[in-house]
């Protein structure tokens, strides 16, 4: 009766409680331990479905169960939850780590190549060269001490990154503060409303605010009080470091977390962890990446001083902000964009509209690839969390949850996770693919909807290109389906391309209705926005080159982890136009790297930005909703996941190799 041990397409989101996983876990390790036993053995012949039965299928079992514990924990956590969870994490990388090294599933696997290689398919043979590439980098190699050390640090730096990540939510939530009706001078209305709720919900008078993103960033962008403006800017940027909490402090652990994979890397024989982190990715070497980011950086970097010498000026003139700061910069911003535009980023939002808004990407995505998207009720884990099905004609193909606003007890951030991909099961059944996609939007005030920002909407349509790189995809084999054994600094292509047609202007007319008469954007105000679409572009581009620089570095240098904020300094004092505050601790809560899969791949972000806008350039030239375009999209770029290299997918899409100039286009800096 463990709903973590029922085999239905879906978890039972309804009836999983934190008792359960421990005895669940039980069951499934014992049986995945003796699926492994038993591959290994002399009676599993060197075949590839045969091996793929004998244990894909209960591993497959153990880590969706898995899955669903640790997708329950960032979105729904209690303390009864991440107890279990803490428990259960290092029996986990314990049997991971294991089977990834065991000499004998590794001889296995090289004796399937052996017998079968010139026979497999095409996305076959992809999968058994990841396999046999990741036993290599999984251990499988070393002997003696050297495994038993490199088990060690797998389980020591799973523990550290999951209390890294419990550290920045704990940060995130414990910060509150209740201000005055007059310290919230010149924050939207509806952003008021949330806070006086909050505050009524804790039995005080005023306005509650929090560090969560709806809250935090209305302040920052709005708010005629600087000093209150001040006051959440260090809170946010000082979470889980030395200046909080000594419990949460993150600094300890990013040291640790540092030295192990290095010494992770040294172990399996490479220079650094950048060094073991790209080979697997497109990217060649760590001196490829910080070429490519610092050529980014020369490009924008006399755009963005120009950009921050007009704030400044204008500052100045007419704020009476002589010395602009940091907690200054937001909404200095949006006071020059609203005078150079005559427009407002809140005038703007009254047209986002989250009904509006999903109504206009589902069309969009029915419209470019070919399917149907409809709501179905099941079980979900918060009231405020939809379920939906794709279809292809009559068939139902994929599925997704959406969990759209943020609440306490829910991970920052905006993210698509994995709840089932699509896999032809050695039993002969066709599992479909199930996406969570997951932002921390403003929740509804009232009656009213959720109005989303422009930027929101970018997020939006951001995490639903990476749904559909998993819920499209036509590939068969677990291992490269859908975004599955897509190189990480690739996986960004179908994400990042989707955000282009956040400014098309039949695209927009689908995605808005007015809040309050349900008219859709005028022209003229997205002739504005437009106008003001790469407004500070180049201090964006830098912004995200500072992180790629910084990832790049503390995984590159081997004394950098005795030394991260210095290169933090180093690294903004050459990118950056100004320092940025002495105070500011972004690594402390930089999750991306330190419990989110993104070490020495952060430059992603910008390698796969390449691609996406060069793939976008061939809906440009044929036409936004071009169905024929769609399809090849479809078919040479999504259906086809991790089978074969990115590079070749795109060359397949784009008829030639990518080309940097539409990137520059896009972003103002051609």
């Amino acid at each position: 009766m463990n709903p973590l041990l029922q085999t239905g397409e879906l978890p039972a989101f309804e009836s999983i409680r934190p008792e359960h996983i421990t005895p669940a876990l039980d069951v499934l390790l014992i049986d995945a331990e003796a699926a492994l036993e038993r591959a290994v053995g002399p009676g599993v012949v060197p075949d590839y479905d045969t091996l793929s039965l004998v244990l894909d299928v209960p591993v497959e079992r153990l880590m969706s169960a898995w899955g669903t514990v640790c997708h329950l924990q960032s979105t729904a956590d209690t303390p009864e939850l991440r107890a279990a969870h803490a428990q259960n994490l290092p029996r986990i990388i314990d049997f991971s780590t294991r089977m990834g090294a065991d000499e004998r599933l590794y001889a296995k696997y090289k004796a399937v190549l052996a017998a079968q290689g010139n026979t497999l398919t095409p996305a076959r043979r992809k999968a058994l060269d990841d396999a046999l590439r990741d036993f290599v980098l999984g251990g499988a190699e070393l002997q003696g001490e050297a495994r038993v050390r490199y088990a060690a640090i797998q389980d020591r730096t799973g523990s550290l990154s999951q209390k890294y990540g419990e550290h920045v939510l704990d940060a995130t939530d414990s910060f509150s503060c209740i201000v005055t009706e007059a310290q919230m001078d010149g924050v939207p209305a509806d952003a008021c409303e949330a806070a006086r709720a909050a505050a009524q919900a804790d039995g005080q008078e005023g306005y509650k605010l929090t560090l969560q993103f709806p809250s935090y960033q209305p302040v920052l962008t709005y708010a005629t009080d600087r000093s209150l403006r001040e006051r959440l800017y260090r809170a946010y940027n000082t979470r889980a470091s030395e200046f909080g909490p000594p419990e949460l402090d993150n600094t300890a652990i990013i040291r640790d977390v540092l030295e192990l994979r290095f010494e992770e890397a040294r172990l399996l024989g490479y220079d650094s962890y950048a060094h073991l982190s790209l080979v697997s990715k497109m990217a060649r070497s760590p001196d490829e990446v910080l070429g490519f980011v610092r050529d980014l950086v020369g490009r924008a970097r006399p755009f963005a001083q120009k950009e921050l010498a007009e704030l400044q000026a204008f500052s100045k003139a007419e704020l009476g902000l002589p010395d602009l700061q940091a907690w200054d910069r937001a909404f200095a911003s949006e006071k020059l964009k609203q005078a150079r535009y005559a427009f407002s980023g809140e005038e703007v939002r009254q047209y986002f509209t989250e009904p509006q808004v999903l109504e206009g990407l589902f069309r969009l995505v029915e419209t470019l690839f070919g399917v149907a998207i409809r709501h179905e009720t099941t079980p979900v884990w918060h009231d405020s969390v939809r379920f939906f099905r794709v279809w292809r004609g009559d068939q139902a193909v994929a599925a997704f949850y959406l969990d759209l606003h943020a609440r306490p007890g829910k991970q920052s951030g905006a993210w698509m996770g994995d709840c089932r991909s699509r896999w032809r099961r050695p039993e002969g059944a066709l599992q479909h693919p199930v996406a969570y996609l997951v932002c921390n939007f403003a929740p509804p005030v009232g009656a009213r909807p959720s109005l989303l920002t422009h930027d929101d909407v970018v997020t939006l349509f951001h995490e639903f290109g990476h749904g559909l790189h998993h819920m499209l995809t036509q590939v068969e084999d677990l291992a490269v389906s859908g975004i599955a054994g897509v190189e990480h600094d690739a996986v960004e292509l179908p994400s990042q391309f989707m955000e282009n047609f956040c400014w098309e202007w039949d695209v927009l007319q689908r995605l808005t209705a007015h809040v309050d008469t349900g008219e859709p954007l005028p022209r003229a105000l997205f002739d504005r926005m437009v106008a003001a679409r790469n407004f500070q572009s180049g201090l964006g581009l830098l912004r995200q080159c500072e992180y790629a620089l910084f990832d790049m570095r503390v995984h590159t240098e081997a004394q950098a982890s005795a030394r991260v904020q210095a290169v933090v300094d180093e690294v903004c004092a050459e990118v950056q136009p100004v320092p940025a505050p002495s105070f500011a601790r972004y690594a402390t809560s930089f999750t991306h790297l330190f419990d989110g899969g993104y070490a020495a791949g952060y430059y992603g972000y910008a390698w796969a930005q390449v691609l996406s806008a060069d793939a976008y350039g061939a809906f440009e030239e044929a036409g936004v909703f071009d169905p024929a375009t769609g399809l090849r999209f479809r078919q040479q770029i999504l259906e086809v996941g991790g089978s074969r290299p990115a590079l070749d997918s795109f060359r397949a899409f784009r008829g030639r190799e990518p080309q940097l100039d539409a990137l520059l286009r896009h972003q103002g800096l051609a």
